[in-house]
């Protein structure tokens, strides 16, 4: 079964109260330079960028890492994310958006991500603006009917995070708006979890904890939408921050255990990609939960798990 593994390589980044900016801007050529040597001899990786609709007037927010097809080629393409973030939920443009995005990038798109988090209410992310699932399902059915207009071979989904609150309506709501457009657009759906970031696991516990939260997804979630145990599942966000109770030594463990336990559930799960977020510290002085989520320092020098996510690359990807 096919696992591809990619990474988001920008310093921006969503914080649970907003933006956080990089201290140093990005280098695309030395991003460049680090995924190439991610890769190694892998014959794909997959690079994450966010493209953020923000109104029928307003149009496109700024790419995330900017122009993001600089850093394809050599088997990299490009997993976008296209973000509905119309303040006022207006829906005006918003598949006209999708379809200019699936246009602009064209072959060198691998996966096309409708919406950011629309479950999750919380600024910045796409949960907190009204009617995020009304775009989230019109968009879907925009970007299918793109790619095959262009005869792409890309492959189109939407992600969430955990939420095991009985009274979540999500899942079952959109499981009532689906319709058969829906249902035939849609190629995978994805999952964004960060265990042992916001709420403390035990290491001897990280693999439980961790396939925990993929079966409740699989089997609890997805079924209340009417999506089906053959429905692919990508782990589209994950990693654990360095900092000043956070060891890199850390990061690297838990790097590898999350991504090995991933790896052995693909089968029964039906898993077929993971990508980390993220490459590159936001600011390696800082001391913010969000600062440190590189495999790289802000100065481009490698932390440990720059090396275990190497090797897993090199090891398990497809």
């Amino acid at each position: 079964m096919t696992f591809d593994l990619g990474i988001y390589p920008g310093g921006l980044l969503g914080s649970d109260t907003g933006l956080v900016h990089p201290r140093l801007p990005d280098d695309p050529a030395r991003i460049t330079a680090a995924l190439r040597e991610l890769q190694g001899p892998a014959p794909g990786l997959l690079v994450r960028a966010y493209l953020p609709f923000t109104g029928p007037d307003a149009g496109s927010g700024p790419a995330t890492p900017a122009e993001p097809d600089r850093l394809l080629g050599g088997g990299r393409r490009l997993d976008l994310v296209l973000p509905f973030r119309a303040a006022t939920g207006c829906l005006e443009g918003w598949p006209d958006f999708v379809r200019t995005a699936v246009r602009s990038y064209g072959p060198a798109l691998a996966h096309v991500q409708i919406c950011e988090e629309p479950n999750l209410d919380l600024p910045p992310v796409d949960g907190s603006i009204p009617n995020v699932r009304a775009a989230l399902t019109a968009g879907v059915v925009a970007a299918k009917e793109e790619i095959r207009a262009q005869g792409l071979d890309a492959r189109v989904g939407f992600n969430a995070v955990p939420s095991f609150d009985p009274a979540d309506d999500f899942w079952p709501d959109l499981g009532a708006r689906a319709d058969a457009a829906f249902h035939d657009a849609l190629d995978w759906v994805g999952l964004d979890f960060f265990p042992d970031v916001f709420r403390p696991v035990d290491p001897a516990d990280l693999s439980g904890a961790v396939e925990a939260v993929l079966r409740h997804f699989r089997r609890t979630s997805l079924p209340q939408a009417g999506i089906g145990a053959g429905m692919p599942v990508r782990i589209c966000e994950n990693g654990w921050p360095t900092g000043p109770e956070r060891t890199e030594r850390r990061q690297a463990e838990v790097v590898e255990e999350v991504v090995r336990t991933a790896h052995r559930l693909r089968g029964d799960l039906h898993l077929t990609g993971y990508t980390l977020f993220s490459l590159r510290d936001a600011d390696s002085t800082g001391t913010g939960l969000f600062d440190r989520f590189g495999l790289l320092r802000d100065d481009y020098s490698p932390k440990p798990a720059f090396d275990t996510y190497r090797r897993l690359i090199a090891e398990l990807g497809t």
